[in-house]
């Protein structure tokens, strides 16, 4: 029989965890369902002068170091976590939610998107084939992987540093294809890669293909100008070019904004019951991690109070003194 989770939780970054934390806290069976953990976060780098240092609790902390305690609290109260990609969601008749995955269909009685922005991809021949079978988009995710392996990263800023920063701990050799297309503040590579001997920098550079059997074995990386084509052998290819908003999937299901980001209320309610929204998918207007960290809160809180109200149970938060004003007025009228 198919497990149905109380609650399904579309991305990993700041809100979906934090969503994660709370329903698992009140004891909701919870599925978090992302490509990668930590999100947009994780552009604060632990070699970094850029940490965070406006998030409660902490005068300064990295981004990996924030999203690693967020991850390993919502895991200690139980929620369960599946790294894939969303393809589409809809609900059956019996207000069940199905969520399709690239691992799979998973089902839910409620559902928190949180999956924010999504990583770009290099729009190249066989990309999607080789997902998951040597491409990626989560260094962090798949570090355990690459221990002894030969592996690449492409993209800029300071996100392809901090894969690489995390590569280097563990593979054998890894190749930074920075490149061309990047924009952005000036980095300095020479003093990033001054303690990381097994680092071989490829500036100005991109991959232009991908070429394996079964999973991936080696890439084509080309650089400016026509110059020529070079082959390297690697046994995964990390991928950091930036994020997108893709929401096409949610038309007809939920309300979006011109955008594309969902509408939403005070509570993260959205335009169908039983879906909650939270973070930088949503229409707000402030894009902060302490921000999207509330905002998985108050989407929990709500999936919560909607399973509740189903059930027969007591919500969260009820006004007490109403209640008790209520039944007095109830026994005056008798």
């Amino acid at each position: 029989m198919v497990e149905i989770y109380d609650v399904a939780v579309v991305g990993g970054g700041s809100a979906g965890l934090s969503a994660a934390i709370f329903t698992s806290r009140l004891g909701l069976s919870t599925i978090i369902i992302t490509r990668e953990i930590g999100g947009r976060a994780l552009i604060n780098s632990p070699y970094s002068r850029r940490s965070i240092e406006n998030y409660p609790g902490f005068l300064s902390i990295t981004g990996l170091e924030l999203m690693s305690r967020f991850e390993q609290q919502a895991r200690s109260y139980g929620a369960n976590f599946v790294f894939a990609e969303v393809l589409k969601v809809w609900e059956d008749g019996n207000s069940i939610f199905h969520i399709l995955t690239t691992r799979g269909e998973i089902e839910s009685y409620t559902l928190i998107l949180a999956f924010g922005e999504t990583p770009k991809r290099l729009e190249v021949k066989d990309e999607e084939k080789y997902e998951g079978r040597g491409i990626s988009y989560c260094a962090y995710c798949d570090l355990e992987e690459c221990k002894g392996k030969v592996v690449a990263v492409v993209g800029f800023g300071e996100r392809v540093l901090l894969s690489t920063s995390l590569l280097s701990r563990v593979a054998e050799k890894v190749y930074l294809i920075y490149w061309w297309g990047g924009i952005g503040e000036p980095i300095d590579l020479t003093r990033f890669l001054e303690d990381k001997k097994n680092v071989e920098l490829i500036t100005l550079s991109s991959v232009s293909e991908v070429k394996g059997s079964d999973r991936l074995e080696s890439i084509i990386v080309q650089g400016p100008f026509g110059e020529a084509q070079r082959e390297i052998k690697v046994d995964y290819l990390f991928i950091e070019l930036g994020f997108e908003a893709k929401t096409d999937f949610l038309k007809g299901f939920v309300e979006l904004d011109e955008n594309g980001k969902v509408k939403t209320d005070r509570d993260c309610c959205t335009s169908r019951a039983g879906v909650f929204a939270a973070g930088d998918i949503t229409d707000s207007r402030y894009k902060q991690i302490v921000i999207s960290a509330g905002d998985g809160a108050r989407a929990a809180l709500s999936a919560y109070n909607h399973l509740q109200r189903k059930r027969g149970g007591t919500p969260l938060y009820t006004d007490i003194f109403a209640l008790k004003k209520q039944r007095i007025l109830e026994r005056f009228e008798d």
